[in-house]
């Protein structure tokens, strides 16, 4: 049988995929790695069909190892009879915890089959919340900031795990960017905040991001043209173009009306 790995989305319920949903509601068993996952999963199938998997809060590579392999074991269990889905928040291949399930089940478990239903990514996401446009021809890098981190170099980038978003918004704004941070973006756990005060997300938060972009970087977009013209002087503009137009073309159809006269025999063009 299939384990699907389900992408739920940023954590709004409505906000799963149509096809997300069809295989959360038609598999045997849907395994959650955390509280979140397990919270935004509960709004499409009943609790009797879920299963916890346990994860022990430690860095220690091997503990995570051990964990992995007991959960892969559960999971390729439920496999062996029936369809199940391991769901996680965003896409199961960003930043996501499916990654190491998909890895194990290969590993030790590789006649189970593995499947990836992608979701709504806080990568794209953000653009939405945050008001940014990521225009066809321009770039966009992905990096991390924890702990106080700032990358730089790409002219735009998006930034996740921003725990420390006053450590980070300094040196930023010193290398010459512009940031505006979002936390728990279309998240129905937890307050949504939008701000470009880094004060405003000071605590520690690992559902904070953040958009960086260069303070010189220019945008060359046709309708950028666009931008600051007064829509009434527009319309005016306009109107004024499709009256000379249509003056032009009143014109072009009495010359080509006395050029059929003329070509009856009626005009000197008609006796040549």
């Amino acid at each position: 049988m299939t384990v699907y790995g389900i992408g739920l989305g940023p954590g709004e319920a409505d906000l799963v995929t149509v096809r997300g949903k069809r295989l959360l509601e038609s598999v045997d068993t849907v395994y959650s790695p955390g509280r979140l996952s397990r919270s935004v999963a509960l709004n499409h199938v009943e609790e009797s069909e879920l299963g916890d998997l346990d994860f022990p809060m430690t860095r220690d590579r091997e503990k995570l190892r051990r964990a992995w392999r007991t959960a892969a074991q559960d999971v390729a269990a439920g496999a062996r009879s029936d369809d199940v889905a391991f769901v996680t928040l965003g896409d199961p291949n960003i930043y996501s915890t499916f990654g190491h399930l998909r890895r194990t089940l290969s590993a030790f478990h590789p006649g189970i089959d593995v499947e990836v239903v992608p979701g709504v990514s806080a990568v794209t996401a953000f653009a939405t919340a945050l008001g940014v446009e990521i225009e066809s021809g321009t770039g966009l890098s992905l990096r991390e900031a924890a702990d106080g981190a700032a990358p730089t170099g790409p002219d735009r980038m998006i930034l996740f795990k921003v725990t420390d978003a006053v450590a980070t918004d300094g040196k930023l704004s010193e290398a010459g960017y512009d940031v505006t941070y979002g936390r728990r973006l279309f998240m129905e756990q937890g307050e949504t905040v939008v701000t470009s005060d880094p004060e405003a997300v000071a605590d520690r938060d690992y559902y904070t991001l953040a958009y960086a972009e260069k303070r010189s970087f220019e945008r060359d977009l046709v309708t950028a043209a666009f931008d600051g013209v007064d829509a009434d002087s527009a319309d005016g503009g306009a109107e004024a173009a499709a009256r000379s137009g249509g003056a032009d073309a009143t014109a072009g159809d009495l010359t080509a009306d006395g050029g059929a006269e003329a070509a009856d025999g009626s005009g000197p063009e008609g006796a040549e």
